[in-house]
């Protein structure tokens, strides 16, 4: 399978840059670990709305999205001779498993990175022969952020920081910039000041300086996170003015980072948020057994993907969590417990990735009536299948349908509910670098960007009115007047009409709400005795002889060595994931007990039962629906901005994975989005301030 690009341009092993205290270091220590994740980087669980206890870092409660499982009565229901199987005495690894090769979650495709390095004039002529390699670098920082090579961003095109597009401004704008970010980048836990990051540049250069760094600054892109510094800083924003006050609908990641970054900027702040927790669709519950077993697990979102640029690798480094690098090692089992051929899986998994590569020159070669006609991916892929001669035996087919099984989890649906124009969009944008969990769980995160904040929990928002005078948000009996409001629910949310606004929403954004999708994942997490399956892998999947239920726990992610216990995660998606929701949660464990026996059970590795077990229900979560958004049949990236669009001349503005283009259905996107509205609402109300000001003149 293709692999993932790894740019690592703050890694230790790049050459130091030559300018003191460059040294470019973005991910965090990245130790080799034995786990996965049931998400791999797709968030799939909730946001919502909150309840009147701004304890931000409240204890995690059981919900009605993740059931848990009455154990006795799955010993009892296996019967005598499955559930012998529990022993007290671990049992040694798995003998020797074959080693497949590395599977990806979605298509990877490589990021290509152009770059001319001339003398540039932004800096002295004696250091213009030594920054070279300097420069080349910050580049690639500067790209892993999301800012192309050699152009400006729409965002940086709309606050206006050149006078003219395209030139000797331009580039020696772009210069700053990427050196400004990799200067930042080199120590994330230190407040970047102004003059610090004009030592290194000319002085005939400072508006340039002065510009590139109010920019990063108030857009979230430096001096953000949790870093002692930078959050005791403050911004002058409003010297002199009264501050404007902002209501946040959600607390999940979007909702934290946007309510965090906004208090830093003098805005007067409230979160309000549906459930009993904050983090919405990132979730970890804590699970523990006998004899003192225990573990952490995350039945929500849960892989950091791609850790170049990726800002919750920031939050790692300031908080000194160190990163679990997720290996690629998956070995495969066909029903009878037997590894899958090395050469066939090769041969399949070449085949697949090849026929989505004639779906790709396909719609380039027909994009024109694409744009009319759009089809499932899943339709195109099977005619392809057909034509080529692909996967025609048994096993042949049960591996192809294990490809789309995966590909339906990285997408959180079926592939007929796929765009084949526009499902991998987003591709071009993915982060670069390894796939990392946070040992302990994401609630790590989410924690320390709840504390301290004014978030009131149990406080459902049922509806928002806005107008030129202002916002008034509804939760129950309670009424909550802002100048601005922020939403933040889930995709799931809107498309359910959970929260009422008046006036309505503009019809385009109706429009978009309904045509992209928003899909569906499940886990089950097993916490057991022991480590059975053995300490030298983070996953393997299992092959179905029935296409229908490819999906049924197809995938599993062990968590040994970072959730503190032997924990399992089992994967449910595609068609399996809508049906597992309507079985019994005792059900649902026996039947990925039954398939674990039919793996181990051949190698004579006995399989006991988990001393506890969880079983997830996104889909039937009221404050989310489902897990992550997708681009349907019909839809296409711009329905993520026009989500993202703000309504009633910047009263109420919109966050969350699915307003994202760049990075949706991911942790990071959902955090991005956030920081993208607080700098949003920011220049909005600068707006108002300023022609308020000039009325007065008048």
């Amino acid at each position: 399978m293709e692999q993932n690009q790894e740019i690592r341009p703050e890694s230790p092993e790049n050459p130091k840059m030559a300018t003191d205290n460059l040294t470019n270091a973005e991910a965090s220590p990245t130790k080799e670990a034995s786990n996965t994740d049931v998400n791999d980087g797709k968030i799939d669980k909730n946001v919502a709305a909150a309840d009147p206890n701004p304890t931000p870092a409240a204890k995690l409660q059981p919900s009605e999205s993740d059931e848990e499982v009455d154990l006795p009565s799955i010993s009892e229901s296996l019967g005598e001779e499955e559930s012998s199987d529990l022993v007290t005495e671990p049992q040694s690894q798995n003998p020797n498993p074959l080693e497949p090769g590395p599977r990806a979650r979605k298509r990877r495709r490589r990021k290509r990175f152009f770059t001319e390095i001339n003398a540039n004039p932004a800096f002295p002529r004696n250091r213009r022969n030594s920054v070279g390699k300097e420069l080349d670098s910050e580049a690639i920082t500067a790209m892993s952020v999301g800012f192309p090579v050699n152009s400006l961003t729409e965002e940086e095109i709309e606050a206006n920081v050149v006078s003219i597009i395209g030139g000797k401004e331009q580039a020696n704008y772009i210069v700053v910039r990427n050196h400004i970010i990799a200067l930042w980048r080199s120590n994330v836990s230190n407040w970047l000041t102004r003059d610090h990051a004009l030592e290194s540049i000319r002085l005939e250069h400072k508006t340039l300086v002065d510009t590139a760094y109010k920019f990063l600054l108030e857009h979230g892109y430096i001096n953000f996170g949790l870093a002692p510094v930078i959050k005791e800083a403050k911004l002058r924003s409003f010297d002199g003015l009264e501050p404007p006050n902002v209501v946040v609908v959600g607390a999940g990641l979007a909702g934290l980072v946007a309510a965090r970054q906004l208090l830093s900027m003098g805005f007067r702040v409230l979160v309000l948020e549906g459930r009993d927790r904050p983090g919405g669709r990132v979730k970890t519950r804590k699970m523990r057994g006998g004899d003192g077993v225990e573990a952490m697990a995350d039945v929500g979102g849960s892989v950091l993907t791609g850790i170049n640029g990726n800002p919750l690798g920031v939050l790692a480094r300031q908080l000194g969590l160190p990163l679990h690098k997720v290996r690629d090692i998956c070995p495969l089992y066909l029903p009878s417990g037997e590894l899958v051929d090395v050469g066939v899986d090769s041969k399949i998994e070449a085949s697949f990735n090849k026929l989505l590569d004639r779906v790709c020159k396909l719609r380039q070669s027909m994009i024109e009536e694409i744009k009319s006609v759009d089809v499932p991916l899943g339709e195109a892929l099977e005619t392809f299948r057909l034509v080529y001669g692909v996967a025609e035996d048994q096993e042949e087919r049960m591996l192809f349908d294990w490809h789309l099984a995966n590909l339906e989890y990285a997408n959180a649906t079926l592939l007929g509910n796929l765009s084949m124009a526009y499902w991998d969009q987003d591709d071009p944008y993915e982060m670069g670098g390894d796939h990392c969990f946070i040992p302990g769980g994401n609630e790590t995160f989410v924690h320390a960007l709840a504390e301290n904040l004014p978030v009131f929990y149990g406080n459902v928002v049922e509806s928002i009115r806005y107008g030129s005078d202002g916002v008034v948000v509804y939760a129950g009996d309670k009424e909550f007047s802002c100048d601005m409001a922020l939403c933040t629910v889930p995709l799931g949310v809107l498309k359910k009409g959970g929260i009422g606004f008046v006036p309505e929403l503009p019809e385009k954004k109706k429009e978009a709400i309904q045509r992209l999708g928003y899909g569906l994942l499940n886990k089950v997490a097993m916490l057991f005795p022991y480590n059975f399956w053995g300490e030298e892998i983070d996953t393997f999947g299992r092959l179905t002889e029935d296409s229908s239920t490819r999906g049924e726990f197809f995938l599993f992610y062990s968590y040994s060595s970072v959730s503190g216990g032997p924990l399992l995660v089992a994967l449910v998606a595609g068609d399996a994931a809508e049906r597992f929701e309507t079985m019994s949660p005792t059900d649902s464990v026996k039947r990925v007990l039954q398939i674990l026996r039919g793996i181990y059970h051949p190698k004579g590795i006995v399989v006991p039962d988990p001393v506890q077990a969880l079983c997830s229900r996104w889909g039937q979560d009221k404050f989310s629906y489902g897990s992550y958004s997708y681009v349907a049949v019909g839809s296409s990236g711009d329905d993520y901005d026009i989500l993202a669009e703000s309504v009633g001349d910047g009263r109420v503005f919109f966050a969350g994975e699915a307003t994202n283009k760049q990075y949706p259905a991911t942790m990071h996107g959902a955090f991005l989005s956030g920081m993208r509205e607080a700098a949003n609402i920011l220049r909005v109300a600068r707006r108002r301030a300023s022609e308020s000001a000039s009325n007065l003149a008048k």
